[in-house]
């Protein structure tokens, strides 16, 4: 189907080092790097960069 293919399930996992992941989608055509948000992780208690996991 092409939703999974346009719009995966990724994982995004803190790098505190705390274990923290959030799941969203992701669009390959507008974002085909992988991503690295500045996210909340609340093991943490404060915004760290979260990289992509597939």
């Amino acid at each position: 189907m092409a939703r999974n293919e346009i719009r995966p399930i990724i994982k995004l996992r803190s790098t505190a080092g705390s274990g923290f992941t959030y799941v969203t989608r992701k669009n390959r055509r507008n974002d085909p790097d992988r991503l690295v948000p500045r996210k909340c992780d609340p093991v943490v208690g404060r915004h760290v960069d979260f990289r992509e996991e597939r």
